[in-house]
């Protein structure tokens, strides 16, 4: 793949972003930031990154990320913007997930003993509730949000070393954090289809109806364990010969859990995208269904919930997942899978910010240097998509041309076949001398 000279093309691209900060400093260090994210170097914290990129110092790069004389809700939103320009529209997935940044000592802002998903056990860890655009495989992080233990929210001297703001000093749950951030997503002109989510978002019933009341198309994973009910379910008001009148109606069956629901149901081997050396495929299963998430029951089960989709997935590993879909009826368990296994961009994201642009690797322990620092990751890996989706379109149009020229017919693909798309590698950056402002 071609280099691509990009210093020149970051400074066009981040011109909104500049006009939306303002200040003379701030236009002048955000770049500089950005290339010190982008540009080669193993460690990304500031001090390495002031080394690398030939200044006498660290403090106004650390001024800049974590200053809180200023507010980035302008940046948020530029950014959300220009992704929803690279990759928004009704095709697009909203991916509802969440990174866990592993840290030494307790200082460093929401950090405590909890899962990390990137070890696979609990350890020392921060969590950021994580929200990414993606479209033909190509994702763009618009959100990552520190979800705050009860722990700091108990401990005010804590809060206040780490400058929370006070309007964010509550132990919010990840999935309300969520619906927050796809609220604010949405203010901001974001377009997507459909929502997708793993099953720690998922086995949220509040999560899922609050989804559906803001009208969206949702796939969500769900525990094994998640009850439901057959569609023909039938509420009964059993009358009470003494004593008060029954509150909650009785439902006309048990409900079963996810995996007994689909006992009889017939499986189908679909595959959804093309991996490193082969199709990747499994074995998929789905029946309408109506989750145990209504009213409390009185012998400690819920009522029946709106009707959805149970879909269930048996990997070539023996491992089996299940999850719930809302959408349409008519829906065909081809539909189903792809919105399922759209959830993996996002780990390639995380994967990305982490190794190449350093999101891990901020020292800071303030609630503003983190969500700053996080900020300037996304916008330097939607830079980055910027630069591929270019190279991208210019390879196929070449692609287009040649074919066209030799073999019209070539084009055509069988009825009903989809190929799946390959994954384009990031571009290939030159290193080049600049120029930087001085400390």
């Amino acid at each position: 793949m071609a280099q691509v000279d990009w210093r020149e093309d970051l400074e066009d691209w981040l011109a909104p972003f500049l006009a939306a900060m303002g200040h003379r400093k701030r236009r002048l260090w955000a770049p500089v930031y950005l290339q010190g994210l982008i540009g080669p170097g193993e460690r990304k914290s500031l001090q390495p990154t002031a080394a690398r990129l030939g200044l006498r110092g660290h403090d106004q790069l650390h001024h800049f990320v974590t200053s809180t004389t200023w507010h980035d809700a302008a940046l948020r939103r530029v950014l959300v913007e220009k992704a929803d320009g690279l990759v928004g529209g009704p095709d697009a997935v909203l991916v509802v997930d969440d990174t866990a940044l592993p840290k030494q000592g307790k200082r460093s802002v929401g950090v405590v003993r909890q899962y990390c998903g990137c070890l696979g056990k609990r350890a020392n860890c921060q969590v950021l509730v994580s929200l990414t655009l993606a479209n033909s495989e190509v994702p763009v992080p618009v959100g990552l949000r520190l979800f705050l233990p009860e722990a700091w929210v108990a401990d005010a001297d804590r809060c206040a070393e780490a400058g929370i703001p006070p309007e964010h000093r509550q132990a919010l749950p990840k999935t309300d954090i969520a619906l927050m951030e796809i609220d604010r997503l949405w203010a901001a002109g974001a377009r997507f289809g459909r929502v997708v989510a793993d099953a720690g978002y998922g086995v949220s019933a509040a999560f899922r109806s609050g989804l559906s009341r803001r009208g969206l198309i949702w796939a969500v994973g769900i525990p094994k364990v998640q009850n439901v009910y057959a569609t023909t379910v039938e509420l009964h008001w059993p009358k009470a010969s003494t004593g008060r009148p029954r509150k909650h109606p009785v439902p006309s069956e048990a409900p079963v859990p996810a995996g007994q629901a689909l006992v009889d149901a017939l499986w189908r081997r679909i595959s959804w995208r093309r991996g490193t050396k082969k199709l990747l495929a499994a074995e998929f299963a789905a029946v309408r269904v109506r989750p145990a998430e209504g009213e409390q029951l009185r012998q400690g089960g819920h009522l029946p919930g709106e009707e959805v989709w149970l879909v269930g997935e048996h990997r070539s590993s023996g491992e089996r997942k299940y999850h719930l879909s809302n959408l349409p009826e008519h829906a065909s368990l081809q539909e189903l899978a792809a919105a399922i296994k759209a959830r993996w961009i996002c780990e390639q994201a995380h994967q990305q910010m982490k190794e190449e642009l350093g999101l891990d690797h901020f020292e800071g322990r303030s609630w503003t240097g983190l969500h700053r620092h996080a900020l300037m990751t996304m916008i330097a890996l939607c830079f980055l998509q910027h630069l591929r989706l270019q190279e991208r379109g210019e390879k196929r149009s070449q692609t287009t041309r040649t074919t066209t020229t030799a073999d019209p017919a070539s084009r055509a693909t069988s009825a009903g076949r989809t190929v799946p798309p390959h994954m384009d590698p990031l571009p290939t950056l030159r290193h080049q001398p600049h120029q930087l402002p001085t400390c």
